[in-house]
């Protein structure tokens, strides 16, 4: 499988949700953030796009977000509960297994996803993660997980013009949870997800010295 043109092509759609703003309907709002969602291009569900000012700078809210292992994403997003390396295929690419656990009061029993993720710089000063599921030999289904998977998905840390402590953070969720649950309760766990995700980020940042 070529990873890097799987990423590079992951990397193009993430820009392309980011700037179309057509077909977005507002599903949860709160101080932090806006989470939107339309149907998805890539599966029989919905794209969410989430979009928020954090207080931080770019680099900061980025040290809290990026992909990497034992960082700091996996101390405070509730959501991740284990993140391995299965390879690093280039500087900026790699192939990861994210470990996630139950959810929606253990009606979502534990996940686990297998994704190619590309870290992405932009001359504007964004960086952004990108990523969505493959396959790779060294992980097959493991037993006591539902093998998810993720379509193109992501972070993206925009620079405030004006503003070097805040950063504007567009994040990009479209997953296949697997298993045989109820539309509902993901339809209504995913917008509440991310507002908990935007929740947690920003007290993150702000634990950072």
């Amino acid at each position: 499988m070529d990873y890097i043109h799987t990423a590079r092509s992951v990397e193009d759609r993430l820009l392309s949700y980011r700037k179309d703003e057509s077909g977005w309907k507002t599903c949860k709002k709160t101080n932090d953030v806006v989470v939107c969602w339309r149907p998805s291009c890539e599966f029989p569900g919905y794209v969410y796009k989430g979009e928020g000012i954090v207080n931080g700078s770019p680099e900061k809210v980025w040290d809290c977000l990026k992909p990497e292992i034992n960082g700091l994403r996996v101390k405070w997003d509730a959501n991740i509960k284990k993140f391995e390396l299965l390879e690093q295929v280039s500087s900026d690419v790699s192939i990861c297994r994210t470990v996630t656990p139950s959810a929606a009061m253990g009606i979502i029993s534990p996940r686990d996803f297998v994704d190619v993720i590309s870290v992405k710089r932009y001359e504007d000063g964004t960086v952004s993660s990108n990523a969505t599921n493959v396959s790779h030999p060294n992980c097959p289904p493991q037993p006591g997980y539902v093998r998810g998977f993720n379509h193109p998905c992501g972070c993206s840390c925009v620079p405030v013009p004006g503003e070097p402590g805040k950063t504007q953070l567009f994040s990009f969720f479209q997953t296949d949870l697997g298993g045989l649950l109820p539309r509902s309760v993901v339809d209504s766990f995913f917008p509440t997800s991310m507002v908990e995700f935007y929740s947690n980020l920003t007290k993150a940042v702000k634990s950072l010295k």
